[in-house]
């Protein structure tokens, strides 16, 4: 008789995550934002015993253009060791790939050669919005039930309301709309879970008209951009609880939920309040029998000469720290947030949720500054940390520049260029690993954006066991 045996990268409880091998491989997507060639899944040696590390060693090309490929995730994932788990016999092989711009899903499969990753279907924007009634997927999460993709936009040109789609976990069909009742939920951005809870939060950015083309001055200066907190029955796919950060608090983007599965807390991310230019975390939590936040960390933007300012920004007078990620470490301790304006990657010890204290903080990149990195101190850097992903055990920590096409544009009108680096992190230091710096040509002329690990890493996975 056969037994099944679990895939050995899913992991029961965020401590034996954290003892699990290191990865030796990461994913990285990058976009051409001129849509004149297409985008691609680049492979880096992450292996320091490597001859090649730091180094692209495999490039999966996709076949279209103009996709501006987003935030992607594997297929499965330890979720899929949860008690009601229907496929607790599915492997982490896929990676399920979004296109921001042409609402298509591609699926690569990374098994028989994880440098070269293979395109083995694609969903076309048609099945997404035919099945689910959504356009403009921006994030993948694996669930035991299936892929949950959250969108920005609605189908057949419908400018919103915004949601999750569930997709197969074999398939990759799409197999409708999860929200049964939305509630008063139009603007999307994330989703995550306290997933042994039967809780599932969401945030809010904008409808496809709001972002296509950069920040609104309008629209942000108005307060029209999301706010709020959204928290749903996970099972039941019903909305629950509407937590209002402020109008002032303008695009309320990453979620990051404690890992410990017994722990009801997690942190958000707010890109800017229009009264001070300052950034923020969150920290949503329970209050009684009721959601509630908290502001508990906030970043003030920094006085800068006017001269020195892009058009966007330039009647302020400073530069915005623009917090555009944040990222958990596996066993709760860090936090890291990225200011994508400043070119700051921030660490906090948030071992007491409510009261983080900073530990630590290095510089690369930025509006003004133009920070270079430590192995090549001569060639300044635009961009800053954007997107940020820590390996399982928490001793690494990986950043790359750019945001999104459009405030690229925007915020570095000069050219953002391309670059990606590694931190090494431990409890007592927070520094750059100088040899890691793949840039510029190395991307073949794409910008690079979000980052998965081989094996899983610290935002792909959800735990049902403490």
């Amino acid at each position: 008789m056969a037994l099944w045996k679990p895939d050995p990268t899913f992991y029961a409880s965020p401590r034996e995550a954290v003892k699990a091998p290191p990865e030796t491989l990461a994913y990285v997507a990058a976009f051409d934002r001129a849509a004149a060639k297409p985008d691609a899944i680049a492979v880096l040696d992450v292996d320091p015993a490597s001859d090649s590390y730091g180094s692209v060693v495999g490039w999966a090309e996709l076949p279209n253009l103009g996709d501006e490929l987003h935030h992607f995730g594997w297929n499965a994932c330890s979720s899929a060791l949860c008690p009601y788990a229907p496929h607790p016999h599915v492997e982490r092989r896929y990676l399920i790939v979004p296109g921001l711009r042409s609402s298509r899903i591609y699926v690569l499969d990374t098994k028989d050669d994880p440098k070269k990753p293979s395109i083995v279907k694609t969903v076309e924007p048609e099945e997404l919005a035919a099945r689910a009634g959504y356009s403009r997927p921006h994030t993948v999460h694996c669930g035991p039930e299936g892929l949950y993709v959250t969108n920005l936009g609605g189908a057949d040109g419908a400018d919103g309301p915004g949601g999750i789609a569930l997709l197969d976990h074999t398939s990759f069909e799409v197999l409708g709309r999860w929200e049964v009742d939305r509630g008063p939920q139009h603007l999307a951005y994330d989703a995550w879970w306290h997933i042994a809870h039967d809780v599932l939060i969401t945030s809010e950015w904008g409808t496809p008209s709001m972002v296509e083309d950069g920040v609104v001055g309008e629209l942000l200066l108005g307060r029209k951009y999301g706010h709020a907190l959204h928290f749903f029955d996970l099972r039941k796919r019903t909305h629950v609880q509407t937590v209002d950060l402020g109008d002032e608090h303008q695009m309320v983007l990453e979620l990051r939920p404690a890992h410990d599965p017994t722990r009801l807390y997690g942190f958000a991310g707010v890109v800017v309040s229009v009264e001070d230019l300052s950034a923020s975390v969150w920290l949503w939590h329970r209050d009684g029998d009721r959601w509630a936040a908290r502001k508990v960390i906030t970043i003030p933007a920094e006085p800068a000469d006017a001269a020195d300012l892009p058009p966007v920004i330039k009647p302020f007078g400073a530069v915005p720290p623009l917090v555009t990620d944040i990222d958990l470490s596996v066993d709760d301790k860090w936090l890291y947030v990225s200011c994508w304006g400043t070119g700051e990657l921030k660490r906090y010890d948030v071992s007491d949720p409510f009261h983080p204290v900073e530990a630590g903080s290095v510089r690369i990149g930025g509006i003004v500054r133009r920070t270079p990195h430590p192995a090549a101190p001569d060639l300044p850097l635009a961009g800053g940390p954007q997107m940020v992903e820590v390996s399982r055990d928490g001793r690494r920590v990986y950043v790359t520049n750019s945001l999104y096409g459009a405030w690229d544009d925007q915020f570095y009108p000069d050219g953002v260029g391309a670059w990606m680096a590694k931190l090494d992190s431990t409890p007592d230091g927070f520094a750059f690993d100088e040899r890691f710096f793949p840039h510029g040509d190395d991307f073949r002329g794409l910008r690079p954006h979000q980052t998965r690990l081989q094996g899983g890493d610290a935002s792909s996975d959800s735990y049902c066991y403490p």
